[in-house]
This record gives C-alpha cells, sequence and structure tokens, in this order.
C-alpha cells in the first residue's frame, strides 16, 4: 500500500504542514463545521492516532490554525515595516495596510475559527499572547516620533479598531479601501495624542 509509505518518508513537520493544509481546505470547502480531527485524518490520508498526536483536540487544531494565522499576519508586517522608512505616517499606512490585507488573505476561514474558538481557554491565550506581541512592537516602532510611551489603552483601541474594521470587510459591510484609510487614520491620531508632532 503506497500511502503508508508515503506517509513514513514525511518528517513530523512535513506532516504537520499537510494537516493543517488539509484543515484550512477542509474549512474552505465544507465550513468549520466539517472539521473533526478523523474527517481530518480520512482527507489527509492518515489515521486518527496521527491526527491526534499533532492536535490532541479539536480545539487544540483550531488553534494551531488561529497560531499560523497570526504567525504569517506577523511576519508579513515585520518584513515591510523593515523595508520602510520610518516616519509615523509611513509607519501607521503600513500597519493599517498589512493588517487589513492578511486578513483578506485568509478570507472568511479566519472568522470562523475564531466563532469556533470563542470561549475556549485556548482562544483567550492565543489572543492574549498576539495582542501583547502586536501592541509591544506598535509602541517600539512608534517610540521615536512620541513625547511618551504609547499606553496599553490607546494601543488596544487600535488592535480592537483593526479587528472590527476586518470584520467589517469580510462581510462586505465596507470596502478595503475604507478599511485600510479608516485605520489609517485611528493610528494616526494615536500618535498625535502621545504628543508626536505630524503632518
Amino acid at each position: 500500500m503506497p500511502e503508508p509509505l508515503a506517509r513514513q518518508r514525511l518528517s513530523r513537520e512535513a506532516r504537520h504542514t499537510q494537516l493543517v493544509e488539509a484543515a484550512w481546505r477542509i474549512i474552505r470547502e465544507e465550513g468549520t463545521e466539517a472539521l473533526a480531527l478523523g474527517y481530518l485524518a480520512k482527507r489527509a490520508g492518515v489515521t486518527k492516532p496521527v491526527v491526534y498526536d499533532h492536535f490532541t483536540s479539536r480545539a487544540g487544531l483550531l488553534a494551531t490554525l488561529y497560531k499560523e494565522f497570526d504567525q504569517r499576519q506577523t511576519a508579513l508586517m515585520d518584513e515591510v515595516i523593515r523595508s520602510t522608512t520610518p516616519t509615523p505616517e509611513n509607519l501607521a499606512a503600513v500597519i493599517a495596510a498589512s493588517y487589513i490585507d492578511c486578513v483578506l488573505l485568509q478570507g472568511r476561514e479566519m472568522p470562523s475559527v475564531m466563532a469556533a474558538l470563542a470561549g475556549t481557554p485556548e482562544l483567550e491565550q492565543i489572543r492574549r499572547d498576539y495582542a501583547a506581541e502586536f501592541t509591544d512592537k506598535c509602541r517600539r516602532w512608534f517610540a521615536p516620533f512620541c513625547a511618551e510611551p504609547l499606553s496599553d489603552a490607546a494601543l488596544r483601541a487600535m488592535l480592537g479598531a483593526a479587528e472590527g474594521l476586518s470584520w467589517a470587510v469580510i462581510n462586505g459591510v465596507i470596502t478595503e479601501r475604507q478599511a485600510k484609510d479608516e485605520l489609517f487614520q485611528v493610528i494616526i491620531a494615536m500618535v498625535k495624542r502621545s504628543g508626536a508632532e505630524t503632518p
């Protein structure tokens, strides 16, 4: 039987990647409700124990998908920031565009993953970790232009705006351009309140 041999040739990391890709495919084609570990095993052509070894539970699998999204979003933003001339306007434009672009790239799958994870300890921990990392980076990026460090309250308000605007774009309430423009204005207003001099 060729499939068991194929499984043996994959490293643990490669198998993990394969399972994650299969999970996203299920969500895209059939919705989050269809994503059960047994069904994932069937679609990926592996045994159930293989899937349980990687994810332990359905919540663990969904948490992994959420983490992967966050990591991709962070890497995209970091890469663009590194090649950007640091001014408040440039940084705000990059953050706004990168945030919305990454959410749109994932499409409707990400909100459905978040909905499936709602109220679980896994989601709350991931969101706390991501929010802390993202807001700390923003504080550092804007520090040279601020009279005083950006407050946690201001940064959390910005993150809430980013999440809300992303949801609105995905659901067709506003356009991508409107979301990016509004998030840019939210970020600039936050920086200006800290005493930065922006045009």
